[in-house]
C-alpha cells in the first residue's frame, strides 16, 4: 500500500475543514512528499495548541498528540523551535472559537 504524500494529506484537511466552515491556512510548506504535519488551532482568545503526528505503542496506531499548549506566543515559540530542526515541517493554522480541528474524525484521526 502507498503512502499518502503530505501534501496530498494537507490539501484533503484543508478541503475538510472548509467544508466544516473553519478557516485554516498554511504557515509553513514542507517538503511535499515525506514533510511532517504540525497543526496549530488558535481558539482567537489569545490561547492556542499545536498537535503532532506520534506513534502509540500500546495501539500501534497512528495518533495527534499535543505539542505545546496555552498563550498563543508560546504555542508559535515551539512552532518556531520545531521549524528550526526541520526545514521539510508543515504548519497549518485552523481558527475556531469552538476548538473544531477535525483531527479526531476517520480519515484524519491517524
Amino acid at each position: 500500500m502507498s503512502r499518502l504524500t503530505s501534501d496530498m494529506w494537507v490539501s484533503a484537511y484543508l478541503r475538510r475543514l472548509q467544508l466544516a466552515d473553519i478557516p485554516a491556512f498554511v504557515t509553513a510548506r514542507g517538503d511535499a512528499g515525506a514533510g511532517a504535519v504540525l497543526v496549530k488551532l488558535n481558539t482567537l482568545d489569545g490561547q492556542a495548541r499545536a498537535f503532532q503526528r506520534s506513534f502509540d505503542p500500546d495501539s500501534l496506531a497512528r495518533c495527534w498528540v499535543v505539542l505545546a499548549e496555552g498563550d498563543e506566543v508560546a504555542v508559535d515559540a515551539a512552532l518556531e523551535r520545531q521549524k528550526s530542526f526541520d526545514p521539510d515541517l508543515w504548519v497549518i493554522e485552523v481558527e475556531d472559537r469552538a476548538g473544531r480541528h477535525l483531527l479526531d474524525e476517520p480519515g484524519l484521526s491517524g
